[in-house]
Order: structure tokens, then sequence, then C-alpha cells
């Protein structure tokens, strides 16, 4: 972590204004599949495999690892009849079949609404749809997702990929997205899908979820002040990177950041206003980490902006749950 002394290099001494947008950092998903691995690890004891990042996040993956998650890619890195974890982004149901053929114990940390998604993948092509998955190809969301129903299935990622679209005559045609994904240009994408198939069908609610939307608005409620948006994530977290192209769009330098020592000095050369947020899937520590990093260049003023207030929760899965009634000898109501 950088020191005081290098505030030399970036304008030492200087007041900033931190512009700290909410909602930010953790959402639902995000701290039942956190808790989901803790309480496996109390309850089962290490190791306890997880399939792919349990949520894309390299300072919460490490954390879990050093309490004894063990983090694999696929499931023949999984022991027979071991524990493992499906992540927050979800599984296809061929790999929920390759768990159940080699006797292991699951545990699924699939977000709801994740699972929401793909209950009406399962829906939309049972009736008999072509469906349209809005998403990024090779994210284990999307990967998960479309192993729902792939010979009813297309990946589309942008308004172009929708024009060069070509479904069978006649057939229905419905839409999914990925749940992480740019409000507006998802927009752009289905508005684009509409005009190509009238008749298409779409969600009962939206697929983007609450999450990703508020961490959007938020950001947009400070953007327009900020010389510099600092978003803290992961690279391989896609709505955190999407907060960053929100930003560029926006015509404001942004930079994705795993921790306060990822900043740059130079960045915060001229810079006195910094919009700061974080990904659904940082933990809220490292945003606390970054405005005490940057205080170390001077005095820094936050001005938290909080555009509404995040009241949702998910329950541990029931295995979970029994075990923990039985743990401290509960009983079932």
């Amino acid at each position: 972590m950088a020191d005081a002394n290098s505030g030399g290099h970036a304008g030492g001494g200087v007041e900033r204004r931190v512009l700290l947008a909410g909602p930010r950092s953790f959402c639902a998903g995000v701290e039942r599949a956190i808790d989901i691995v803790e309480q496996a690890l109390e309850q089962r004891g290490a190791p306890v495999y997880v399939r792919k990042q349990i949520v894309h996040n390299a300072t919460v993956v490490d954390e879990l690892a050093e309490r004894g998650a063990v983090f694999v890619e696929e499931l023949d890195e999984v022991p027979d009849h071991a524990t493992v974890v499906f992540s927050a982004h979800g599984v296809s149901p061929a790999v929920r079949q390759e768990a159940a053929r080699r006797g292991l114990d699951v545990i699924d940390g699939t977000c709801p609404l994740v699972a929401k998604v793909h209950a009406e993948a399962r829906r939309f092509a049972a009736r008999g749809d072509a469906v349209v998955l809005v998403g990024h190809a090779g994210h284990e969301e999307v990967e998960g997702t479309l192993g729902e129903a792939p010979e009813s299935m297309a990946l589309v990622s942008t308004a172009d990929d929708v024009r060069e679209l070509e479904l069978a005559e006649g057939r229905p045609v419905s839409y999914l997205t990925q749940t992480t994904l740019a409000v507006d240009e998802t927009a752009e994408v289905v508005d684009v899908l509409r005009e190509k198939f009238p008749s298409l069908q779409e969600p009962p609610s939206d697929d983007i979820c609450y999450a990703t939307t508020n961490r959007q608005a938020a950001l947009q409620a400070v953007v327009d002040e900020s010389e510099l948006v600092l978003v803290v994530g992961s690279e391989n977290s896609s709505n955190s990177v999407r907060l960053v192209e929100l930003s560029r769009r926006a015509g404001v330098p942004a930079e994705l950041i795993d921790r306060a020592e990822d900043i740059r000095p130079e960045w915060l050369e001229g810079v006195r206003t910094i919009g700061l947020t974080a990904g659904a899937s940082a933990p809220p520590a490292l945003v606390t980490e970054v405005v005490t990093w940057l205080g170390a260049f001077g005095p820094v003023h936050v001005d938290e902006r909080e555009i509404t207030r995040e009241t949702v929760f998910f329950e541990l899965p029931s295995v979970l749950r029994g075990d923990a009634q039985r743990a401290t000898g509960g009983g079932s109501s």
C-alpha cells in the first residue's frame, strides 16, 4: 500500500472529495453464497470443494481458501462422495447429473435470481419457443443457462449479433438476459430483437438483477460530478466491469481495482473529486481501505450518495438450515 511519502506524485496534501455511491458491494445472492461455504466448512469440516469461484472476487476466494475451501474448475477434480458447492453463477443440468453419478454431497449456491432465469429458460423451451439469451459468451452464468435447453437457445451479445441471427420461420421467439448486464446496452439489444421479431415474448420480470440495476443507477447519480471513478471489483466480475464501462461511456475515466494498493498515484494527478463504488461481489471493507489509502495523499471528505436501501434477503439451502438446527438441538416447527 502506498504511503504518504508518495503524495508528491499524486498531488500530496490536496483535499479531495469522494462521492460514495450507494448501494455498493455485497448483494443478497453474494452474501448467501459466501455464507453457504462458511456454513459448509463449519458443519461438514474441511475440505469443502467449490466448483468455480463461489463469487467473482479474488479477496473472497482467497479468504475462503485459507479456511479450507478448495476451488476447482470441474467436478473431475473432486473426490467421489466429497462435499461440493455450486457457485452463485449456477450450473447446467449436465453438471448436476455428473455430481449425482459421482455420489457427491452437493450444496447449491446458485443465486435465486439466476435460478429464476434457468426456470424461465426451461419453461419457454418447453412451450416450443426459440429462446434468445442476451449475455456474454464464456461467462459461467451464461453457460449454465444455455445448458438448460441447448437445442432451443441462441446467444447474442450485441445488436449486430441480433441482426445476424437466423431462427426457424414461424417459431415463437422469447428472450432472457444474463443477470449482470449493463441496463442501457441491454435495452438497445432488446429493441433490435423487437424490431426483428415483432411478436417477441419477454420474461415476466426483468432478468437483470436488482443489485446490478441499483449499482448502475447509484453510479449514474455521482458520475457527472466525478473526475475519476474507482470501481472495487475483480476483472472477472461482470457487474463490476459494467460499472467501469458505464462511467467511460459517460466520458469519465474509470479504473477497476481489486484492492486499494492497485491504485496508481498518477491516476490522481489533478483530480479533486472521485466517484467510488464496488461491484456486488466486492467486500465492503475493501471500499473502506480505498478511502483510507486516499487519505494518505491529503484530507478526504466523503460524501455518501445512497439512492435506495436494499432489504433483499435469501435463506440458506434447507440442507444447511437443517444441520444448523440439529447442531443447536433445534427442531422443525
